[in-house]
């Protein structure tokens, strides 16, 4: 039998597939054996009570969803009272997704949820620091480097940064993560996309601007998940367009440790299942005995021969 199991961030997991924060709540205990899953990511959750954006708050395409949910959030005493002692009962490692407007809030948030059941914190990073007019924290290097050491000081629980892909250099951000004391990265979140409906001049989304996600987005976020495994040392877990256990195989060879699934299973609700069991027929069909041996094992193209030509310029 294939050895699935991985170890990311402090966890030990069955396996490397979870779900997205966002995409997943205690409604798929009706659809899924969420045991078999190997953790368990909520929505992200604020300090607050939050309702989130006005509708329309989202925009199909042929292959790829235009979200602009906002975060609404029922707060961090409803998390910890409800939503924990819920996932407490399943065997899969809970992490809690966090989000907050200040270095101040993350930090209480990060002391907050660390309570018995949650077993790490990911930071979404991708949210407005308000006091950078709104900038979100993930996309300058300092700003995230110190949200996440302020977080690593306020909890014992592993912190996992995830990164936002609307960077010019995301191997900065993530050496910045990993210097303030994150033990995995998840790279990353939605792509900042906008679409206007012709007929009626307005844009598809009541916010303007919203974030892209499903299989179009995949060759970019793929490509980030990439630099980000070549730029640090902690593991990647790899986020974007993963529908299929050969997408997740994707990001496994280009140095991702583990996945989320996110829009696939709005579609297909067995989607992570799926994966699961198409990554352990894949080893199978391949002799593999350990899943993490593929990990970072993609190959390069030998350059072409050219007689007489200088090969140089083909580095």
């Amino acid at each position: 039998m294939t050895d699935l199991s991985v170890s990311i961030g402090g966890l030990q997991l069955e396996n490397p597939v979870m779900p997205a924060s966002g995409t997943f709540g205690e409604v798929m205990v009706r659809a899924i054996d969420i045991n078999r899953l190997g953790a368990i990511v909520t929505k992200t959750i604020t300090e607050d009570v939050r309702e989130g954006n006005p509708p329309p708050r989202l925009a199909e395409f042929a292959d790829a969803t235009l979200f602009s949910i906002g975060i609404p959030s029922k707060g961090v005493q409803h998390y910890v009272e409800t939503q924990v002692p819920f996932y407490r009962a399943f065997r899969p490692p809970l992490v809690a997704s966090i989000s907050a407007d200040t270095v101040e809030g993350f930090e209480r948030l990060a002391a907050a949820v660390s309570v018995p059941g949650v077993a790490a914190i990911e930071a979404n990073v991708s949210c407005p620091n308000l006091r950078k007019h709104g900038q979100a924290f993930g996309m300058d290097a300092h700003a995230t480097q110190n949200v996440v050491r302020a977080m690593s000081a306020a909890t014992t629980l592993p912190i996992w940064a995830k990164l936002t892909p609307n960077v010019g250099d995301i191997g900065e951000i993530a050496r910045a993560a990993e210097a303030g004391g994150a033990q995995a990265l998840v790279v990353a979140n939605a792509l900042l996309g906008m679409a206007v409906d012709t007929t009626t001049f307005l844009p598809r989304v009541a916010s303007v601007t919203g974030g892209l996600t499903g299989p179009a987005t995949r060759p970019i976020l793929l490509r980030m998940a990439y630099q980000c495994a070549q730029a640090v040392s902690i593991p990647v877990i790899g986020c974007g367009g993963i529908s299929t256990a050969e997408d997740a195989i994707e990001y496994l060879l280009a140095g991702a440790r583990a996945v989320q699934v996110g829009t696939a299973s709005f579609i297909t609700p067995h989607a992570m299942l799926n994966i699961i069991d198409g990554l352990e027929a894949f080893c199978e069909n391949r002799g593999i005995s350990r899943l993490q041996d593929i990990v970072g094992a993609m190959k390069r193209h030998a350059p072409l021969a050219f007689p007489g030509v200088n090969q140089s310029f083909l580095g």
